[in-house]
């Protein structure tokens, strides 16, 4: 076993015995196979990602130091665990994710094999896994859960709908979350209709043409 793999199961054990407070852990987990898996898992690249949800539409933080959490409220981690290279890994990261204050994880894989979703959840049961392929071949890997081995999961890509599910599952304890989501949401609404008087006052042509 490599030194940094121990010392990050070592990490993980250690927080899950200090009973800290909720506001003072992460309220959410990400987990990706791989750090290929990031832009996917966290900015989304063209389309946006888990980090964009949390940071820019919900007021999360990324908490980077489990015994020093930023001042937001809510907050996420992110961590590698990829369920064929490190088994050991993911397998502390579910077995502990509960007793660090997690309340939701949300986990991403790429490729056909795409089993870091399924086993997370298998192994945190019964704590929320949202499952995200990383890819559109990686879809039925992660969502062919049997029957009594719940996972959720979201389309190919989408982490940033996987954040949003994760934030309605927080909502349900915390009303600030939830005032959070209805803020967004009613942005989403008066967005479209906003366009939808743009459209209809300039005719289409000019509307259609002046960011060209």
């Amino acid at each position: 076993m490599s030194d940094s793999v121990s010392d990050l199961i070592d990490r993980l054990r250690r927080e899950a015995e200090q009973d800290r407070p909720s506001e003072a852990t992460p309220d959410v987990g990400i987990v990706m196979g791989s750090d290929s898996d990031l832009e996917t898992m966290m900015t989304g690249g063209e389309r946006r990602g888990a980090y964009d949800a949390f940071v820019d539409e919900l007021g999360f933080a990324e908490q980077t130091d489990y015994e020093n959490p930023p001042g937001e409220r809510f907050t996420f981690e992110t961590y590698v665990t990829s369920a064929h290279r490190t088994p050991d890994l993911m397998t502390a990261y579910a077995e502990t994710a509960e007793d660090r204050g997690l309340e939701v994880v949300i986990a991403g894989a790429g490729g056909k094999s795409a089993d870091l979703p399924n086993m997370t959840a298998s192994i945190a049961y019964p704590l929320p896994v949202i499952g995200v392929p990383v890819q559109e071949k990686s879809v039925d890997s992660v969502i062919g859960m049997p029957t009594g081995a719940p996972l959720v999961a979201v389309d190919a890509g989408k982490s940033f709908n996987a954040a949003l599910s994760a934030a309605q599952i927080l909502a349900r304890q915390h009303d600030a979350v939830r005032d959070r989501l209805v803020a967004y949401h009613e942005s989403l609404r008066e967005g479209v209709g906003a366009v939808s008087r743009e459209l209809h006052d300039e005719g289409t042509p000019a509307f259609r043409d002046r960011d060209r």
